[in-house]
């Protein structure tokens, strides 16, 4: 028996008020790209100096997984122009891209009709209104099958903090290879939650999950999301609800009692083969191009960090405190001179740039769907944490990316109705945030100016 809702779904005359959730998902992204290019500007017309994933699909058209260098370059130089030694690896006499392979297969179509040099940062701005579309659908899918009580109005509401009031605005307006797979993995996120919904499509989640793996690789505990709501919605008939009373020993043990293991075992074998598969082609590219299924390729980065990487590799506990100051604690710089505020390259705190993540804290209501989107989260930030990047450089915490839908899910499921201080502290959140958008990686005194990446907090 499927536990399948906390609420009573939209009742038949609440349904036809509301608007059908893919013309408004439309709208959403026709709005979102139109923002997205206002604030990219001028960027539009040429391609990131930080073109990597170009290259990528430039090679894959070409037969080969090495960067095409040009027979003039020397040896010794990054043989893309403009690009440096920034953020490619060079292995034996070669130059590669290690970051994972995805972006590069999407921007394939556009490499093999523009070439390589084609304007990466249009194309990224289009790409960029996927994610806030899939996830009106998403918010829809709970309001009508009961788990959410937001209105069609608030689910926009709520689509508009993540397009316009999270780091997500920023991002969508870069084109910087780092800034493309955010956006590609959050569009990928948002699939993969309409999939895993109720545990319905497990194939199509696993794929997604795996696409998301070649994109984003931490989003790959993102698969933690699949299981548990595999678990919550095969329930045994007869199946109870624990009792306030039990200690929390028990209620899990009668939860796995009362559990249709066989059907969540079916579920979980179908949504696990592509993600087998993903890691599978994952360890052949490392093999076939650094002659070691295990090696990502990282340790040969052209960074001035190399050494911290070939120290502490690229996940440790030694980064933890730094990146928890990074996500949770930086503030801007406030000053008496021009221009008065300016902002660490590390970026701001994740409650500065969307404060409504601090409702997550203490919720207005408690369901098992909530819990399995937060736990996700958790899982996903847990490992970013554990990276040996901050996000540097930022306006904020980028990484969130890689799990802020899910919060966004549990806040539509646990948070309060949305009132007139709601609506407030969404326009709040959406004014910093075009802010970040528009300050980025423009001419100006914003950013602090040190390369170092040492300096976190304002100097006294």
């Amino acid at each position: 028996m499927a536990d399948t809702a906390t609420d009573p779904p939209l009742r038949l005359d609440d349904a036809a008020r509301t608007p059908r959730a893919t013309r408004v998902a439309l709208a959403v992204y026709l709005v979102a790209i139109v923002v997205y290019g206002l604030f990219a500007a001028d960027r539009l017309r040429s391609h990131s100096p930080d073109n990597h994933f170009a290259y990528l699909a430039d090679a894959f058209l070409h037969g080969t997984l090495s960067v095409r260098c040009d027979a003039d370059i020397a040896r010794h130089v990054a043989c893309p122009p403009g690009g440096g030694g920034n953020d490619w690896a060079r292995f034996g006499d070669r130059w590669f891209v290690a970051f994972p392979v995805f972006p590069a297969v999407v921007y394939m179509l556009p490499v093999a009709l523009l070439g390589r040099d084609f304007p990466n940062r249009a194309f990224d701005v289009l790409l960029a209104g996927v994610a806030p579309a899939l996830l009106y659908i998403f918010l829809d899918r709970l309001s009508r099958r009961g788990y959410s009580r937001r209105s069609w109005k608030e689910n926009l509401g709520l689509t508009a903090l993540f397009a316009f009031g999270t780091v997500y605005f920023f991002t969508a307006v870069q084109g910087a290879v780092w800034f493309t797979a955010h956006v590609i993995g959050a569009a990928l996120g948002a699939a993969f939650l309409l999939t895993a919904l109720d545990a319905a499509r497990p194939f199509a989640a696993g794929a997604l999950i795996g696409l998301s793996f070649h994109t984003r690789t931490s989003t790959l505990l993102a698969a933690v999301f699949f299981g548990l709501e595999a678990i919550r919605v095969h329930r045994l008939a007869g199946a109870s609800e624990a009792s306030a009373d039990d200690d929390l020993i028990t209620r899990l043990a009668r939860y796995a009692r009362e559990t249709d293991w066989r059907a969540v075992m079916g579920k979980v074998l179908r949504f696990s083969i592509p993600v087998v598969v993903a890691l599978v082609v994952y360890m052949v590219l490392n093999k076939l191009r650094f002659g070691d299924w295990r090696e990502t390729g990282y340790r040969f980065l052209q960074i001035r960090w190399q050494t911290r990487i070939l120290r502490w590799g690229l996940f440790n506990f030694h980064y933890l405190s730094r990146n928890l100051a990074v996500a949770l604690a930086l503030l801007p710089w406030i000053s008496r001179v021009a221009p008065y505020i300016q902002v660490s390259r590390h970026g701001l705190a994740l409650w500065v740039t969307t404060p409504q993540y601090l409702e997550l804290l203490r919720p207005a209501r408690v369901s098992r769907l909530a819990t399995n989107l937060i736990v996700a989260a958790l899982a996903i930030a847990s490992l970013d944490l554990l990276y040996q990047n901050s996000g540097w450089v930022q306006f904020g915490y980028r990484f969130s990316n890689d799990f802020s839908l899910l919060l966004l899910g549990a806040l539509a499921i646990n948070g309060r109705p949305w009132r007139r201080l709601g609506w407030v502290v969404l326009a709040l959140a959406i004014a910093v945030n075009t802010f970040g958008a528009a300050t980025f990686e423009r001419p100006g005194n914003v950013y602090q100016g040190d390369n170092t990446a040492e300096g976190m907090f304002q100097p006294d």
